[in-house]
């Protein structure tokens, strides 16, 4: 491999000459192998984005050329179109403020605008990183990057899952089935009102997860290195929002109190928790899913699943709820991702939270995870999920908790009698109550009026 020489405070090092990273970048990648997680591209592609709005206002503002200004936003313009991925290779294991990333992108968008200049002109840091920190550029690209991933990705797959859930309650809208509580059996409901319970649920995540948005559009932008904005014009951070505003169609304004913003992670942490509401709702309903198609013969067999592989390597014919199992494996990654979040937001000491390479990286890989586990699970499970209505039906006619519609009729301590007996000798309710003299078949008929119990 052929080597150029780069240098910088601390002397020389050597960097691979096929690529436009520079000394900081190499100096981390020789000092940092750990593990195999790399800074996630959708945060590079936030940052980057934002160094083009900096250079933007710092040529608005007299303080950069129009030449330098041009340059950096083509080549932040390379960056977001992913030509340029292979030159961001440093570990989400690195320095907790994120500054070694920052100088990655300053170095790349410096030499790369340099090839283009046919001369050195720009500097990563005296031109690139103008007006600004890494304190305050990485939490501004944290945010702008959870926005951007749940707005044009998770969001739409929930509300897919929910268009999914509204046209399974409209198709089987009057299909009864037995209620269960405690895992036991209670009173009839509708088969659409217990689609509609978890639809309800999704909607509500997808509530939570707008609401906790608002929040991330406060940037830290123009507080650079503490909070003061030192060495940054004092209307730097709301003219590089503004920017931002008319480049993503995001009402982003920047943060009032940046003490705030480079130090508390509230924001992040706030939002991700609607990301494990979310899990908690999905892995109730996956395991819903799963036990009411568990059988096909031996189970409780009232939902059958699509059969998308086999689900056994020596029993043959076996299918197995694998979307469910997919996803609920999803959720508990997520919630666990929740708790490190947490825990290292509570870590920011002082003016500084220097967690936070480790922060977006697993917020972006819940919100990846949950978007990919719902497109899968809408896709190969609930689209197909068929009701066996035969199955359905057996088990409401067999339910003891129908004498329920009873109470008002008999009481309950003489309903307890009658569940008793059905159960003990195997009678049916209406033999039972004939049988303990409570009722006549006829007002047996009248009283046990399921609509009236739905």
């Amino acid at each position: 491999m052929k080597y150029k020489l780069e240098h910088d405070a601390m002397g020389e090092i050597q960097v691979p000459a096929n690529v436009y990273w520079g000394s900081s970048t190499q100096r981390s990648l020789n000092n940092f192998k750990i593990g195999k997680d790399k800074m996630p591209l959708e945060l590079i592609y936030a940052m980057s984005i934002l160094k083009a709005a900096c250079a933007i206002v710092n040529f608005k503002n007299k303080d950069l050329s129009e030449e330098k200004s041009n340059v950096i936003v083509d080549v932040v313009n390379e960056i977001i179109s992913g030509e340029l991925d292979d030159n961001f290779p440093l570990k989400v294991f690195q320095t907790g403020s994120g500054t070694q990333t920052n100088m990655n992108i300053n170095e790349v968008i410096a030499n790369r605008g340099n090839e283009i200049l046919k001369r050195k002109l720009l500097h990563p840091n005296d031109d690139v990183n103008m007006s600004q920190s890494s304190n305050d550029v990485f939490p501004s690209a944290m945010h702008i990057a959870a926005v951007i991933e749940l707005d044009k990705h998770l969001i739409p797959q929930l509300s897919s899952v929910i268009e999914t859930f509204k046209g399974l309650e409209e198709q089987y809208g009057n299909l009864v089935k037995i209620g269960r509580t405690h895992l036991q059996d209670a009173t009839p409901i509708k088969f659409s009102q217990e689609l509609s319970g978890y639809r309800t649920m999704l909607e509500n995540s997808k509530s939570m997860i707008s609401l906790s948005m608002e929040n991330l559009l406060k940037l830290a932008i123009g507080g650079t290195a503490v909070g003061t904005g030192i060495n940054a014009r004092k209307n730097f951070g709301n003219e590089v929002c503004s920017v931002l505003r008319d480049k993503l169609n995001y009402d982003f304004i920047s943060s009032e109190n940046k003490f705030h913003s480079l130090t508390s992670k509230d924001d992040l942490v706030f939002a991700h928790g609607a990301l494990k509401a979310l899990s908690a709702n999905l892995f109730k309903i996956a395991n819903d899913i799963r036990l009411l198609s568990s059988g096909p013969r031996c189970g409780i067999g009232e939902l059958t699943l699509p059969e998308n592989e086999p689900g056994s390597s020596i029993m043959p014919g076996k299918v197995n709820p694998t979307q469910a199992e997919a996803l609920t494996m999803v959720c508990i990654q997520v919630m666990g991702n929740d708790a490190a979040i947490g825990f290292a937001a509570s870590q920011g000491q002082f003016e500084l939270n220097t967690f936070m390479p480790l922060i977006i990286y697993n917020f972006l890989n819940s919100a990846r995870l949950l978007t990919d586990a719902l497109n899968s699970f809408n896709i190969n499970c609930l689209k197909g999920i068929k009701p066996r209505e035969d199955k359905m039906k057996a088990y409401l006619d067999k339910s003891l908790m129908l004498v329920t519609a009873l109470n008002p009729y008999i009481g309950y301590e003489n309903s307890v009698r009658v569940v008793n007996l059905a159960y003990k000798e195997n009678l049916s309710l209406k033999e039972a109550v004939i049988k303990l003299d409570l009722l006549s078949s006829e007002d047996f008929d009248r009283f046990m009026d399921l609509e009236k119990m739905l």
